[in-house]
């Protein structure tokens, strides 16, 4: 009898410390995208002050990302000045403006929020946020791996019964590259609500069976004006209202009828999928791109080795003799067996890396988000020597001669004797922060940056040579492309769909096409340029013309595509290889000589980072999900 009472003792505190305890309300606001000069920073401001004087019974607020406009660091502390402002306790995660052009590389949103996720509990609820990506490299929005790893982690520890509320910036539908893998991993709880914003609007959705809602941005609307939203749970019923923000003299405002409710569920609702080879999440049969079928149909294409990082890669991997090198966003710079893919050496720096390392003999050389430049030896990945910049370093440095060219956030670039470390001269003039890879030979430096410049410097001195500039957004800069050059000229592609040749000696634009948007290749001969376009073609130009001539424009099957990796190239014996990567984990072969398709095959459902040709019909390719791997075909 007593071990009878005693068992009905413990069912009911595992109960009460798994369901509702008692009533929430917190407010919930997303898309602030605050910048300088911008009304936006009003409207917050307004919510807030609406909250602080209004709200007596909201316990605390979520903001749901993009909370800034371009993740500048300015723009960061700007938003923690205002958001500080709030009376009651907040938790935030990043989006996608957030990330994708940190000039910090997101250190900067970390440090200052102090985390990248977060977990607390309020009336018995657990409320899970992660940040979201693509952080730096232009892709579809991913999940980060290592917060992807810390979201099972929790899940797996949660009690069954408690109840769970997930926050992300992004839909968890095909917006988000790996979503199918956030709610397999929410099935493993008892999931109930999942909240998002990124389309500005309230709305309500359906996530392979978990329901979820996006809110509104705080941007005046014409019927409802400035707002946000709040979200009561109660009696074991989540209730969202919107909120019309008072006057700043306390006049006005209103909470509208609510616009979404939901009950509770008491218990977990959904069973997780069941992995298979070719189909990991059970994925029906209109997401083709995110299984793995067509290893199936070219069987040619063999796994020489994989490794799986922990973490997300947000650069290259290189060969280098008998090792493979990488960096990651915990900012560890890794090196592998060239043979085996087994880890033969590490560096922690301080910062997330989205550098990839270049190599010349013995010494490597790769930058960090902590500021600084890093000299490794590459036998062992001790520290040669280091330099310290003002800001972070995301570029990768180019090598010629002994003199590595790079890159920061500090409106610098530099060039470095490899052997010593010794600054050769510096470059003071750039505008944004740079994140390319450069082009360098004996007469010019080329990169560009994300203030609309593309930049050609003399080697020897970095005396400039010539600035080209667009017009527009600065989200149309030729930063993120890897510019080449062949016959006199310089070839890269925008983000506004162009593809340009420049005079190399001058910088005069000498035609300019539509296409592309930044991944650009050029043949093993220098005859042809390769441009990757966002929807479902690529295009090869002549290298030799002094006006524009298309050779071939083909369809390809890559869909839409926005990666803006290289396509890189080699020989088959006679045939020329042109291998394209895509943002969705897949890398097509095509015949340089039509385009025609040659083969496919999948490495995984993120960006690819990088492909670089190897002897033996095989290439090494890394993914920003942290996937490194050499594949032979």
């Amino acid at each position: 009898m007593k071990r009878t009472i005693l068992s009905l003792s413990l069912l009911l505190l595992v109960f009460a410390a798994t369901a509702q305890t008692s009533p929430v309300k917190f407010a919930y606001i997303a898309d602030t995208h605050l910048c300088a000069d911008s009304p936006r920073n009003g409207e917050l401001e307004k919510c807030i002050n609406d909250i602080n004087t209004k709200q007596k019974d909201v316990q605390f607020v979520i903001f749901g990302g993009d909370i800034t406009e371009f993740g500048a660091d300015g723009e960061i502390a700007l938003a923690k000045s205002i958001i500080d402002k709030l009376s009651i306790p907040y938790y935030i995660v990043a989006g996608n403006h957030d990330a994708k052009w940190s000039e910090s590389g997101c250190n900067t949103f970390a440090k200052v929020f102090g985390y990248e996720n977060f977990e607390f509990e309020a009336g018995g609820i657990k409320f899970l946020g992660t940040n979201s990506g693509p952080n730096m490299r232009m892709a579809p929005a991913l999940l980060p791996h290592e917060s992807m790893v810390w979201l099972d982690s929790i899940a797996k520890v949660i009690p069954k019964e408690q109840p769970v509320i997930f926050i992300n910036h992004y839909p968890q539908d095909t917006s988000m590259l790996n979503y199918f893998q956030v709610v397999n991993t929410l099935k493993q709880t008892n999931i109930q609500l999942i909240i998002g914003g990124h389309w500005h609007r309230n709305t309500i959705l359906n996530y392979l069976d978990i329901p979820g809602i996006l809110g509104r941005s705080p941007a005046a609307y014409k019927k409802t004006g400035v707002g946000y939203n709040l979200i009561t749970i109660q009696n074991g019923t989540i209730s969202v209202q919107e909120r019309v923000a008072a006057e700043a003299d306390g006049t006005g405002g209103e909470t509208l009828k609510a616009w979404y409710t939901l009950k509770m569920s008491d218990k977990p609702q959904y069973a997780p999928s069941r992995p298979s080879k070719y189909n990991p999440y059970n994925l029906p049969e209109d997401f083709p791109w995110m299984t793995f079928d067509v290893n199936m149909q070219y069987r040619n294409v063999k796994t020489v080795w994989e490794s799986q990082d922990e973490s997300d890669i947000g650069c290259g991997a290189v060969p280098a003799g008998k090792y493979v090198l990488y960096a990651n966003t915990q900012g560890i710079v890794k090196a592998l067996d060239f043979a085996t893919g087994k880890l033969v050496w590490k560096y922690v720096t301080g910062g997330k890396v989205f550098s990839t390392p270049a190599v010349e003999g013995k010494r490597v050389i790769v930058g960090s988000t902590d500021g600084y430049i890093y000299c490794l030896n590459l036998k062992n990945g001790k520290l040669l020597w280091k330099y310290k910049c003002n800001k972070s370093v995301l570029a990768s440095a180019v090598i010629v001669n002994g003199k590595a060219y790079i890159g920061a956030s500090d409106g610098i670039f530099r060039a470095f004797k490899m052997r010593n470390g010794k600054r050769l001269w510096q470059y003071d003039g750039v505008k944004g922060f740079v994140e390319c890879k450069p082009y360098a030979d004996k007469e010019q430096v080329v990169f560009g940056d994300w203030a609309n410049r593309l930049y050609s410097l003399d080697p020897q001195t970095g005396k400039e040579q010539w600035i080209w500039k667009n017009k527009g957004s600065r989200m149309l800069s030729p930063a993120a492309v890897y510019p080449v050059k062949e016959h006199g000229k310089i070839f890269f592609a925008t983000p506004e769909r162009k593809t340009y040749a420049l005079d190399a000696t001058t910088g005069k634009q000498l035609w300019v096409a539509p296409g592309g948007r930044e991944s650009v290749g050029i043949s093993p001969d220098g005859s042809k340029i390769y441009i990757k376009n966002m929807f479902n073609t690529m295009q090869a130009y002549s290298t030799e013309s002094e006006t524009v001539n298309k050779i071939w424009d083909v369809p390809t099957g890559l869909g839409y595509d926005i990666a803006p990796t290289p396509a890189m190239t080699a020989m088959a014996g006679a045939r020329e290889l042109v291998f394209v990567p895509t943002d969705k984990g897949n890398i097509f072969c095509l015949d340089g000589k039509d385009g025609s398709l040659i083969w496919t095959h999948k490495v995984s459902v993120a960006l690819i980072n990088s492909i670089i040709p190897l002897d033996g019909k095989r290439i090494l390719v890394s993914t920003m999900d942290g996937v490194v791997t050499i594949l032979e075909y």
